[in-house]
């Protein structure tokens, strides 16, 4: 692991966190709501994944271009998912934007605001080999993956027989 500035990490936290700007002044109604009931164990794993896999996509610079191999298809993988992630968001923005909406599969990805960027990430981290960044990764998605079902189950009580369609 080489520390120094990323940036492939940077961009793809930028792909991340433009749309997540542009939401806060577009979240669902009853968002707010539905967000006071977050379990607040998946909520602390949500937070210290995020400070995490921040700091080590942006300080690492392993994660920067290197001549292509074939290796480099989980760079392309990383940076595929992040695309369907950017579509995601444009279909929310051009959506009724409810919580249904916002807590949706596309693409046949269930969740896909959670389970993308997170596996994208992950995705990331195993074209660079990064074992920490694959932790905060796997802290991340425990928390964000699992905040997303348990709003998904409160909003839609069908799910819960069948939480990933």
């Amino acid at each position: 692991m080489r520390f120094g500035f990323s940036y492939v990490g940077l961009l793809m936290l930028l792909a991340l966190l433009i749309p997540n700007i542009l939401w806060t002044k577009r979240k669902p109604q009853g968002y707010e709501q539905c967000a006071a009931q977050e379990n607040r164990i998946l909520l602390g794993l949500e937070r210290a994944g995020q400070v995490l896999v921040t700091a080590l996509s942006l300080i690492v610079s392993d994660f920067n271009l290197r001549p292509w191999r074939p290796w480099n298809l989980w760079l392309a993988g990383a940076a595929a998912l992040m695309l369907l992630y950017e579509l995601y968001w444009v279909r929310y923005f051009c959506s009724k934007r409810t919580l249904v909406d916002f807590y949706t599969s596309f693409c046949g990805v269930p969740l896909a605001g959670a389970v993308l960027p997170v596996t994208a990430f992950f995705l990331l981290a195993i074209y660079k080999r990064n074992v920490p960044l694959g932790g905060a990764v796997l802290l991340l998605g425990v928390g964000h993956i699992g905040i997303h079902w348990s709003a998904k189950q409160r909003i839609d009580p069908r799910s819960s027989a069948h939480p990933w369609k």
